[in-house]
């Protein structure tokens, strides 16, 4: 069988980092972890060709050479998704697509003339798939009724990639949840008991990468890290000498919850494997709104505190942010952005709340009649998808203004400075070895541009130079670290435009079918007083 693997465009967003990967060269941030997965579990006997559209478009002659397409995406590409199933019948050609956006929204898929789906997770339902081909069934849908044990997990089939194409490498090594957080779906898709790979397996990963010749920073993707703190430390205990071994060929970031902060223990663990940031999902500093999204591990300790003592730990923090959320005052956004200026988040995830298919939230709002239709594209140029508790309009310019205030050049300039001040008085340990990392003429070359742009043509000269001059007397080690963050806001810089231009359109719109509808139930009600 001759498969061919398409990856789904990602529009432009919070996370695509155009401006920023273009300075070093690279043409996505992230590769199709989950397609490259499904390539090591398919017969190994097929023959594959993968193409990320986010890298290049598909050839005429990868059309031709095919006898299956298999697509995988998340709700944010899901419409080119549905343009490839589309392209893959107009050739006569077979399509089978699984991953979140299939699983939650088939029938989108079945309407656009899908063959195959596959859905849930692959462990379990591509050997059912397989065995249909090999039938010669002509379609079908295949769904697992448990949860797959991620140790029979094969090696990612990393060769398929073009790996100069991307900023970040992905691995994943546990998936699920032990949380309840009412608007998120990983718990839905994945389940609320972390399922982990063992270290063994996970170094396998990583030792393949390092044999492919990867030196880069490495994305440990899952949606919580630290769900099973047990096996993460035994993971990080074999991963540290392995590191070692071969000089710490690479940065990891990941993503986890906040009480990260209560386990002093498990950060130094991670400083000592290199880990360099974390992507923790605050959502909101008002305690009543975590508490009405069932966020309770965020209410535990004081938030500020606890982001604080991950930074003074040695690791940075990412962080997320949600707008919207039921019985919230007016003000939200407002102390989102004061929250995020005092505990030197430099990268902060802003979003207005949006209810994904069959989460929590999905479901208690369709009881009460209050979506609106939309699947909830988790993107920061869509306003909410049902109707919230307060009026729509506050909450969208109150984002608007938060958004545009956080990436503000300077503000974010700022931030970015006084954590690498304080990640430099964390207590990293000496590396005795560290691996020779090529540095590129085009990472200088993007180097060279960014420093002109923030300290030469914008308004952030002074500030610029101050804050990089500074760094290299108190946290030398840390200069470059500081710099590739400073890039981040080549992007934001131009996005932040986008989130404001597009947000007031699409809120001029609501406001018009607002005062449309609402005149409709005027004239109704006068007609029927008068009659």
């Amino acid at each position: 069988m001759k498969a061919l693997l398409i990856y789904p465009i990602f529009p432009k967003s919070f996370w695509s980092f155009e401006k920023t990967i273009g300075l070093i060269g690279r043409k996505a941030f992230l590769p199709p972890l989950g397609l490259i997965t499904v390539a090591a579990i398919l017969p190994q006997e097929w023959e594959f060709k993968l193409v990320d559209r986010n890298v290049r478009d598909v050839t005429e002659s990868e059309w031709d050479w095919a006898e299956i397409v298999i697509l995988s995406g998340m709700i944010v590409q899901k419409n080119d998704l549905l343009f490839l199933i589309q392209e893959a019948k107009k050739r006569g050609l077979k399509v089978a697509a699984g991953g979140p956006y299939p699983t939650a929204l088939s029938q989108e898929c079945k309407e656009a003339g899908i063959d195959y789906l596959i859905l849930d997770e692959g462990e379990i339902t591509i050997p059912m798939f397989v065995e249909a081909i090999e039938k010669g069934e002509s379609s079908g849908v295949f769904r697992a009724t448990e949860r797959p044990d991620v140790t029979s997990t094969p090696i990612p089939r990393y060769d398929l990639l073009d790996l100069s194409a991307y900023a970040v490498m992905s691995v994943q090594f546990s998936r699920g949840c032990p949380f309840q957080c009412e608007f998120c779906d990983i718990i839905v898709l994945y389940g609320r008991k972390p399922r982990t790979k063992t270290p063994q397996q996970l170094i396998a990963e990583l030792e393949y990468l390092y044999e492919l010749g990867w030196r880069e920073t490495v994305f440990m993707v899952d949606d919580n890290f630290i769900g099973n703190k047990r096996n993460v430390k035994l993971l990080l205990k074999e991963l540290l000498p392995w590191m070692q071994e071969k000089g710490y060929p690479f940065t990891f970031n990941t993503e986890a919850s906040v009480d990260l902060a209560q386990d002093q223990e498990l950060m130094d663990m991670m400083v000592a494997c290199n880990f360099g940031s974390v992507f923790v999902g605050i959502e909101t500093p008002d305690e009543d709104s975590l508490k009405v999204t069932k966020k309770f591990q965020n209410t535990r300790d004081t938030l500020s505190d606890s982001v604080d003592r991950i930074i003074s730990s040695g690791i940075r923090v990412m962080a997320g942010f949600i707008i919207g959320f039921d019985g919230e005052k007016t003000g939200a956004g407002d102390r989102i952005v004061r929250f995020v200026e005092k505990t030197n988040i430099p990268v902060a995830i802003y979003s207005m709340l949006q209810a994904l298919p069959d989460t929590a939230l999905w479901h208690r709002l369709e009881k009460e009649g209050r979506l609106m239709g939309g699947s909830g594209d988790i993107n920061q140029t869509t306003l909410m998808n049902f109707v919230p508790t307060r009026p729509m309009e506050e909450i969208a310019e109150e984002f608007i203004a938060g958004f545009w205030e956080l990436y503000d050049p300077e503000k974010f300039l700022d931030r970015t400075y006084r954590c690498y001040r304080i990640l430099g008085t964390a207590n990293f340990p000496k590396k005795k070895k560290k691996a020779k990392k090529k540095i590129s003429w085009q990472a200088i070359k993007g180097l060279i541009i960014m420093t002109f742009n923030q300290g030469v043509l914008r308004e952030t000269r002074l500030k610029f130079w101050l804050y990089l001059f500074s760094m290299l007397r108190h946290n030398p080690g840390g200069t470059m670290s500081y710099l590739s963050v400073c890039a981040y806001l080549e992007h934001f810089v131009e996005y932040r435009v986008i989130v404001r231009e597009q947000l007031e359109a699409r809120l001029a719109e609501y406001k018009l079918k607002k005062q449309e509808h609402d005149s409709t139930i005027t004239k109704n009600n006068v007609e029927a007083i008068a009659s």
